[in-house]
Order: structure tokens, then C-alpha cells, then sequence
């Protein structure tokens, strides 16, 4: 992603986005989301720990100038799951798109489970 030319007296160049910058704004957008109790962990055993843009609860791809997310929920008890998944989708492409200028192709949401004991504290 190349940056923008500002002027004279500013140097151009590129600006380059670690995978892990994306899966922090993922992971901490939606546990922004009402409904949102905590991230699963990512399946697929000893191969996601060597997959590039993987972290608790999000994995991310990234081709050419395009982010396709997948997060792993567990959702608080009594939310409405259609509901806090779009919701979800909604903001987790919004922050990606304004924090990074990146377009998002998806956001697919895995319920991984529902948090039964912290709703009932």
C-alpha cells in the first residue's frame, strides 16, 4: 500500500501493514461488540500457529489490496446470534477499511460457543 503524496518537502514511499495489525484491530473490534463475550481459538491444530495473520480468534488473508477475515466468537448468553454476527461484520470491515484503507471482501463469523457462566455472575 503506497502512501500519499502530501506536498512538497515530504518524502514518498510505502507504508507497509504487519498481519498482526490487522488481526488486532479485528480482534479488538469485535470484542467491542455488544454480545461479544470473549474470541475461541482459531482451529486447525499445529498448523495455525504457523499461518501468517492468525491470532486468537482471527485469521486473516490478505491478496493484493484485499483483507477477507474469519473470526471465532463466543457470545454472551441470551444475545441475539444473526444479530451480533452482522453487527460484527459491519464494524470489523468499517474499522479495517478507515484505520488501514484496505477494502474487505468478507467477514465470516464462526459462533464457537456461548458464555453460560458470566451471565450468570
Amino acid at each position: 500500500m503506497e502512501s500519499k503524496d502530501y506536498g512538497s518537502g515530504h518524502a514518498q514511499g510505502t507504508t507497509t501493514i504487519a498481519p498482526g495489525v490487522l488481526v488486532t484491530i479485528a480482534r479488538l473490534t469485535a470484542l467491542g461488540v455488544p454480545g461479544v463475550a470473549a474470541m475461541a481459538h482459531v482451529p486447525g491444530g499445529a498448523n495455525r500457529f504457523f499461518r501468517r495473520g492468525s491470532g486468537e480468534g482471527v485469521r486473516i488473508e490478505v491478496s493484493d489490496n484485499s483483507v477477507e477475515v474469519d473470526l471465532f466468537l463466543i457470545l454472551a448468553q441470551g444475545t441475539n446470534v444473526r444479530d451480533v454476527s452482522r453487527n460484527v461484520q459491519a464494524e470489523v470491515a468499517q474499522a479495517i477499511e478507515l484505520m488501514v484503507g484496505m477494502q474487505v471482501s468478507k467477514v465470516d463469523v464462526h459462533v464457537e460457543d456461548v458464555d453460560y457462566v458470566t451471565a450468570s455472575d
